[in-house]
This record gives structure tokens, C-alpha cells and sequence, in this order.
């Protein structure tokens, strides 16, 4: 019997696009759901972001110590209530008690001290930003940040699913590639020439958003190398086809990071914050 030419063709691997449908359908949510946030601003957005943050701190511990998830659940509250308190009463040096969570982890683990030190600052700092950011520059601004992170992680993941090519850091991070990488960069670039019309905001922004993609992806790669020196896939399993919130969130907190850093040392020629 002769091959017809349907019969030729090779197969799709199905593996490829298996968790593609429950992680946009998780990403829709989480992304309406965090535009709505961001759109109401003020408390509404302060709380989301506290939440979000309380969960990151509890997952970053549970990676840590899975055997012990009742100091991870007392520290998440500990970073709860310190940030909900520097974001209300806006206290300057009380800055300063972001080391609280850290220096309470530290005391209570007997291994990856540092690390939880580093991780669990980092993510209160970036939350802390995510807010400031809002009340000090609007609406505008914040969903820039956001949407240069999204277009980031959706533009690459799809550009590396389907050209594939050489790893951009294989030995942390063993699905991402350089055609993921690359269509993260262009495609921020793509969000900062669409918002050249909706802000004040000159040609560098193109530029600028482009290493905010970069600052999105390194945060990417700082949690993957978190979690292959735990041994873990995931930093939990709330989200469908995403896994914890700081899997989905990793991006953003590098970016928030960057920014916050920026924001603070230079004035960015062309952009006005």
C-alpha cells in the first residue's frame, strides 16, 4: 500500500503544548484580576500586593524546609504585617524593618540561611516598589512595567517552544533559549514604542524597556537556580499549569527590583517618571 501524504507528515510531539491551555487560562485570570488591582490603586492594589507577597515569603520557606510549614506560614504573616505598615504610615527609616523577616528566617533555619536572607528581602523590596511606583506615577507607568514583563514571558515562552535553538543558561535554566530570550527583548522594546503615545516619554524608553526585560528574565533565572539547588520543580503548586505564585510572579519582582534601583540613582533621559 502506497503512503498517502497525510501519512508522511510527523506527528507533533504532544508534550510540546500539553500545559497550554491551563496556563493561559490561569494567566487570563491572574491577569484580569491584576489589572483591575493596579486600575483601582490604593488600598485595593496595596492589599493584593501584600497577599502576593505573604504567599512568596511562605513558598520561599517550604522550598527551604517543606518538613516544617508552620514558621513559613508565621513569617509570611511577619511580612504581611511589616509591609502593610511601611505602606500606611510611610515611615522612612522604618524601611529598615524589612530585615526583620530575614534576620527571624536566619535564626529559625539550619540550612540556605543567606539565601532565604537574600530572597525574602528581595521580595518585600519589590513589593514595596510595585505600591510606591503606583501612588508616585499612576496608572500609566505601572501597567508599562506590567506589560513589558508579560510580553516578556508570553513572547518567549512561545518563540522558544517553537524555534527552540541553542540554551541561554542551560545549566540553571534548561528550557530557556536564545530565541525565547531575544523575542522577550524585541517585544518589550514593541510596548515601550506603543506607550511613546500614552506617556512622556522619548525614543530611550524602547531601550529602557528592553533592559526591563532583561532585568523580568534575570529574575526568572535567580528563582530557577533557587529552586535546582533545592531540588524542586516548582515553589508550589497554587496555580495551574504555573505552579506558585512566585513561579508566576519571578519576572516581575526583577523587574520591580530594576526599576525601584533606577527610579532611586538616575534620572532616566526621556522618560519622565
Amino acid at each position: 500500500m502506497s503512503e498517502t501524504p497525510q501519512s508522511r507528515v510527523l506527528p507533533q510531539d504532544p508534550k510540546k503544548w500539553a500545559d497550554l491551555k491551563v496556563r493561559v487560562t490561569s494567566g487570563a485570570a491572574m491577569a484580569v484580576g491584576g489589572v483591575i488591582g493596579i486600575a483601582l490603586g490604593g488600598v485595593w492594589f496595596q492589599m493584593m500586593t501584600v497577599f502576593v507577597i505573604a504567599v512568596m515569603i511562605w513558598e520561599l520557606w517550604m522550598m527551604i524546609e517543606p518538613d516544617q510549614p508552620t514558621p513559613g506560614m508565621l513569617l509570611a504573616a511577619l511580612a504581611a504585617s511589616v509591609l502593610s505598615g511601611l505602606l500606611t504610615f510611610d515611615l522612612g527609616w522604618g524601611l529598615l524593618l524589612f530585615v526583620v523577616v530575614p534576620i527571624a528566617g536566619v535564626v529559625m533555619l539550619k540550612r540556605e540561611q543567606v539565601t532565604f536572607a537574600l530572597f525574602s528581602l528581595g521580595i518585600q523590596g519589590a513589593g514595596w516598589g510595585l505600591v510606591t511606583f503606583r501612588a508616585d506615577y499612576g496608572v500609566t507607568w505601572l501597567l508599562w512595567l506590567v506589560l513589558v514583563v508579560i510580553a516578556t514571558d508570553v513572547f518567549g515562552y512561545f518563540a522558544g517552544r517553537t524555534f527552540g535553538g541553542p540554551k541561554f543558561w542551560p545549566s540553571i535554566s534548561p528550557k530557556k533559549t536564545w530565541s525565547g530570550t531575544a523575542a522577550g527583548w524585541i517585544t518589550a522594546g514593541i510596548v515601550g514604542l506603543v506607550f511613546m503615545a500614552f506617556a512622556n516619554a522619548g525614543w530611550s524608553i524602547v531601550l529602557f524597556s528592553m533592559a526591563m526585560s532583561l532585568a523580568s528574565q534575570m529574575g526568572d533565572i535567580a528563582e530557577s537556580a533557587l529552586k535546582r539547588r533545592q531540588g524542586v520543580k516548582d515553589s508550589s503548586t497554587l496555580i495551574p499549569g504555573h505552579g506558585g505564585l512566585f513561579d508566576r510572579f519571578d519576572g516581575l519582582l526583577g523587574a520591580a527590583l530594576f526599576m525601584l534601583i533606577v527610579a532611586a540613582a538616575t534620572d532616566v533621559p526621556g522618560v519622565a517618571f
